[in-house]
């Protein structure tokens, strides 16, 4: 896949892993994915490790907040979606039906963000590039390939992130009972949205990253410690996936995309 410079706003351009254990984390994504680490101090003491495929950026693994931690939460993933201006964003989200987390903050020169939930509870980051544009790798093996919210409620969801960053939507089915909708920008496919697979699965965004061979991945797994929490499946026209859990119960999607012939 080409190199990313730049994000426009609309496109998930960022992943990162807050988890209980950062030093096993890093080891499990090291051995599933290939990932080495630049180790970063963040100001309030905790390091953001950058993980790298080829020299890289294409996610970041980090501790849970301490709050986070004693309250309990779980280790998780987080999209966040590109903005021009994260303040003027932010400012449409109580209309549009969300809930702001947080007020914006810069993160020194890499950027400046927030985080908010849409109207179904799912959260995500907004993010403005200035340094860190997010992710230099998207596509290849180790990188993340795509964004998807599950949600109970698409038509909501989709109309509060179309309302807030100007994405369009188109919609495919997937089976005779499933609709899958993909945002765009411009003419471009950026992420998806879909029901849930599993009843009592809570409204997210789901992170996947791309791997060489689905199955051997979800074996290799379950050999670190992780779980299996979808089994694996062909999606016509897409590729093979399947829904995994590290070891400290982050959920995650693997996927091996479908060949396309040459153009």
């Amino acid at each position: 896949m080409p190199i990313k410079t730049k994000y426009p706003q609309g496109t998930p351009s960022w992943v990162d892993l807050q988890t209980s254990d950062q030093d096993a984390a890093k080891k499990f994504y090291a051995e599933l994915l290939g990932w080495k680490y630049d180790d970063r101090p963040m100001p309030e003491g905790p390091v953001y490790s950058m993980a790298t495929v080829r020299g890289e950026n294409v996610a970041a693994i980090a501790p849970l907040q301490l709050d986070a931690a004693q309250s309990g939460a779980p280790a998780n993933w987080n999209t966040y979606i590109a903005v021009d201006d994260v303040d003027e964003t932010v400012a449409k989200v109580p209309g549009a039906g969300g809930q702001v987390l947080m007020p914006a903050f810069d993160v020194g020169e890499a950027g400046r963000m927030t985080f908010v939930t849409d109207p179904t509870g799912a959260s995500v980051g907004l993010w403005q590039a200035k340094q860190h544009i997010g992710a230099g790798l998207v596509g290849d093996p180790g990188a993340c390939l795509w964004n998807e919210l599950n949600t109970t409620d698409v038509d909501t969801a989709v109309r509060f992130y179309n309302s807030i960053l100007g994405t369009t939507t188109t919609q495919m089915s997937m089976g005779p009972d499933y609709t899958y909708t993909l945002f765009q920008v411009g003419d471009e496919q950026v992420g998806g949205a879909g029901a849930p697979l599993h009843p009592n699965t809570p409204n997210h965004w789901r992170v996947y990253f791309a791997v060489e061979d689905v199955d051997a991945s979800a074996a290799r797994v379950v050999e670190l410690g992780g779980a299996i929490v979808e089994e694996a499946m062909d999606i016509p026209t897409v590729g093979r996936m399947a829904g995994v859990a590290d070891p400290q119960g982050a959920v995650f999607s693997i996927m091996t995309p479908e060949e396309r012939p040459e153009q």
